[in-house]
């Protein structure tokens, strides 16, 4: 039975991704924050045939990130499809929404994809659950510009880690969801270094973006449904090994950077 490991599979998105991969005989390591969240999600799942084991995980603190590859390690745990899924969304700009924007939008992911790196089985799928927020056209010009200019992963993280000690000093005016824009741009270049790197190993590496979906985050007035926006990540993570790889997609089509 081919493994899943998905972040903030307790609720919304990752959750529904969940139940899409088990119609699919996938099994999920269902990661999240709160271990009584994760086993009643799982319970949830179990409910309508669905396969999935709760691990606890907090993406913001890399201890936590390091245990869960120990146990996966430990358990021979060999992953078919990773999930980045779990995300923090904040319409303030401080320096606090800042850290808190990059350590689990960019952070996150990128430390729990190398710390499972030895743990993808071949030909895997790494899915970043991104946004069309995230678009390069959606920041400020000087942002843009340096993240367009940004050469390698050290780079890009000395960007995203300098950022919120630039809004701390008042470097980057008041704007609209500045934070979680600048992590997701942050999150959408390093799946086109990681897509590089594992491509080598049969790995896809790509960026969903599931659109505006009514879960806690995205509210009642979204657009979306829940399993239309799962729909696309779950296209992701199931690609045959001809399928892309490095691309930033939404519904399975590519949308600009």
């Amino acid at each position: 039975m081919p493994v899943a490991v998905v972040t903030g599979g307790n609720r919304g998105l990752g959750l529904e991704t969940c139940r899409q991969l088990g119609r699919r005989g996938y099994r999920a390591v269902l990661a999240s924050r709160g271990e009584a969240e994760g086993r009643r999600a799982a319970g949830e799942l179990a409910r309508v045939g669905a396969k999935a084991d709760p691990w606890p995980l907090d993406v913001a603190d890399p201890a936590s990130i390091a245990a869960f590859a120990s146990r996966a390690a430990e358990e021979r745990l060999s992953v078919d499809a990773l999930v980045n899924n779990a995300g923090v969304y904040h319409e303030r700009l401080d320096a606090r929404a800042a850290r808190e924007s990059v350590a689990v939008n960019f952070l996150g992911p990128l430390r729990l994809t190398e710390a499972l790196s030895p743990r993808l089985a071949t030909g895997a799928r790494v899915v970043m659950v991104s946004s069309a927020m995230g678009e390069l056209s959606s920041l400020p010009e000087g942002l843009r510009k340096r993240l367009e200019a940004t050469r390698g992963r050290g780079a890009l993280v000395r960007l995203l880690t300098g950022f919120a000690g630039e809004v701390e000093r008042g470097e980057h005016p008041e704007a609209y969801a500045l934070a979680y824009r600048v992590s997701k741009a942050g999150l959408n270049a390093l799946t086109r270094l990681l897509a590089a790197e594992l491509r080598p190993r049969g790995v896809l590496v790509n960026a969903v973006c599931p659109g505006w979906v009514r879960t806690r985050m995205g509210g009642a007035g979204a657009t979306r449904e829940l399993g239309e926006g799962a729909a696309g990540i779950v296209w992701a993570a199931t690609l045959p090994p001809d399928g892309p790889g490095g691309g930033f997609f939404r519904d399975g089509q590519p949308i600009p950077w």
